[in-house]
Parts: structure tokens; C-alpha cells; sequence
């Protein structure tokens, strides 16, 4: 990549191809998988998995997935320059990954490519629209910043880090060099704790990607309860304040709870016929920071990002495709005008 290139959002996240399946409730039993959170696995066991769900499950179709590059496809598709950092596998998973964030308008660098098994997620979808997930990282489990150009973040507006990094020594020490060229280039850093199971399981690793603050700090209500270890928004809110300049939980159907340093916004939700919630929140937070960058005010920056998602609640698979972001940006505008 040239260093010329200009980029608004600079993300750092894993790279997964997913799989997506219709499930009843009691298969998520029999597979001992909680309910709406993140589990890793190895290899033999996610295999064991897929046979199973082929077997006695809908197979919905296979999309490019993994939280911050959705996040970026939502940001790039809206009109805005992005660059994707990650690790794929040399193999076709791998060139299926990088080609679709390539198509989608996102700058990636070669360097992001090494031997070794592109990750997979299987993504299972409850009859409730809540979303499963049983994750082989497979070699972006090792990112670090050896595959990462950190070029284009010196030039960047935002840079934007997924919680799910939490979990691997390397991709947080690649994110805490992130953070040091951020703030020595006066980029703004945005973090998403990204899954309850990362609050539960990898609360130290988030404390160290949060490290002494953020700008912008998006979460969903049940982790911002469990973050911050209250058993109100109103609470939560009060505490992630105190680490972020702008503070979103989302609350699913309801909204979302909106706030910086002089107000906090309840925002409420649009309804839709909800078909998959995978991808809902990666989708919020790529139409809020579009709107920050672009200089909408909070209130209209949370109206487009629930619109933007629950669109992409009441499909299939975690992106819409290019086109409908921007005919949706359009509509919005028009209406707001």
C-alpha cells in the first residue's frame, strides 16, 4: 500500500469466514453453547460441529465475517476511506476474505497474508434472531504487528479496535502499539467490548485494550452491566463515562443510551421483523462513527446507526450488501433534510 493513501478509519480485528445456520434452542443445549456469546474451540472440535449442524440444521450460506472488518464495511460502504488490519491464511478462505473487503472499497496490506488456516466461525441463529458463535481463529489467533501497515494510521481520523483481540497476547501488544502511533498523530481510538463471553473470560485483556481510555467506547447492555459490574444502565453508563469521551450501549430492540461529557441521549429503536442479530452491533458502531467523522450530531449519529442495524437485522448474514448502505444513507438524509 502507498503511503499517500489517506484512510478516515484505521481498524485493527480478526479475520473470519462464517458460517451461518438456522438452530432450534435445544440444539444450542445438546452442544453446551451459551446463548448470544463468542466461544472459542481447535480445529477438530468446530469441525465436529459443522458435520453435526449439516446434518440436522439450515444451512443459511457462508459470508465474510469477524466484528471490526463488518464494523468497516458499514463505515467504507457509507462513503468514508477505511483500511483493515488482520491475518488470513494463505490459502482460499483467505484470498475469499481479503477480495471482499477489497470489493467493498477497503484498503488491506499483503503483509496481512502468512501461512497457515484462515479462521472460521460458526454462526448459529436461534428462532429468537439471537446469534451463537463457536470461533476457530485458526491463524489470526496470532496476529501481531509484524502483519500489520501501520502507515496509514498515522494519517487517520479514527482508529478502531474490537474487544475480541482481548484474548490473544500478541494482538493486544499489536493494539497497544496502535495506540501509541494514534495518539502521537492525534488520531481518536474507539473500542468495542465486543461480546459478554470477553467481559466473563478476558476481562484483563479488555482492561489493557481500554488501557487509559478511549474517545468513543460502544458496548451492548449486557456487557456494559457486567463491565462494570451494576445492575443499571443508568450506573453502567455513569462508569464507562469516566473512560471514554463518547459512551453508546445499545439495547437491542429498545435503542440505544447515547452519551458524551454534557449529555446522555436515550435513542429509541426502529421496528423490524428481527431475523439475525449477527452483525447488529458491528453495523451500529461502523454507521456511528461515519456519522462522528461526518459531523452529525449525536442524536442523528444514533438515529442512522440504529437504522443502519436493524437492516441488518432482518436478513441473513452480518453486511448488506455496498449499495443498500449508501440508498439507506440517502433516505435518511432526505428525510432529515
Amino acid at each position: 500500500m502507498k503511503d499517500m493513501t489517506t484512510v478516515d478509519l484505521f481498524a485493527i480485528g480478526n479475520a473470519l469466514i462464517d458460517q451461518e445456520f438456522k438452530v432450534s434452542d435445544d440444539f444450542l443445549i445438546q452442544q453446551n453453547l451459551q446463548k448470544g456469546t463468542m466461544q472459542l474451540t481447535d480445529g477438530e472440535t468446530q469441525a465436529n460441529l459443522y458435520n453435526n449442524l449439516k446434518e440436522t440444521q439450515v444451512y443459511k450460506g457462508q459470508a465474510s465475517g469477524g466484528s471490526a472488518a463488518n464494523t468497516t464495511v458499514a463505515f467504507s460502504a457509507l462513503g468514508s476511506k477505511a483500511f483493515y488490519a488482520c491475518r488470513v491464511g494463505n490459502d482460499e478462505l483467505g484470498r475469499i476474505y481479503l477480495k471482499g473487503l477489497n470489493e467493498a472499497g477497503i484498503l488491506t496490506a499483503e503483509q496481512s497474508v502468512s501461512e497457515g488456516v484462515t479462521g472460521t466461525c460458526m454462526v448459529l441463529v436461534s428462532p429468537d434472531s439471537e446469534r451463537t458463535m463457536q470461533t476457530y481463529l485458526g491463524i489470526t489467533a496470532e496476529l501481531s504487528e509484524a502483519q500489520i501497515d501501520f502507515q496509514p494510521l498515522k494519517t487517520a481520523k479514527w482508529l478502531y479496535i474490537e474487544g475480541y483481540l482481548s484474548t490473544s497476547d500478541t494482538a493486544r501488544q499489536a493494539v497497544k502499539q496502535a495506540r501509541e502511533i494514534a495518539k502521537a498523530h492525534g488520531v481518536k481510538i474507539a473500542l468495542t467490548l465486543s461480546d459478554p463471553a470477553m467481559v466473563q473470560y478476558a476481562r484483563q485483556g479488555l482492561d489493557e485494550l481500554l488501557d487509559d481510555g478511549v474517545d468513543l467506547l460502544l458496548c451492548n447492555y449486557h456487557e456494559a452491566l457486567m463491565y462494570t459490574e451494576t445492575d443499571s444502565i443508568e450506573a453502567a453508563m455513569a462508569k464507562l463515562q469516566l473512560k471514554s469521551k463518547y459512551t453508546v450501549i445499545t439495547l437491542s430492540a429498545e435503542g440505544a443510551l447515547i452519551s458524551d461529557s454534557e449529555q446522555t441521549l436515550k435513542v429509541p429503536g426502529r421496528k423490524v421483523t428481527a431475523v439475525d442479530a449477527n452483525g447488529a452491533g458491528d453495523a451500529f458502531a461502523g454507521a456511528f462513527l461515519y456519522a462522528l467523522n461526518a459531523g452529525f450530531s449525536l442524536k442523528l449519529a444514533a438515529e442512522l446507526s440504529i437504522l443502519i442495524s436493524s437492516e441488518v437485522v432482518s436478513q441473513f448474514g452480518p453486511r448488506l450488501s455496498v449499495e443498500n448502505y449508501a440508498k439507506l444513507l440517502n433516505n435518511f438524509q432526505k428525510e432529515c433534510a
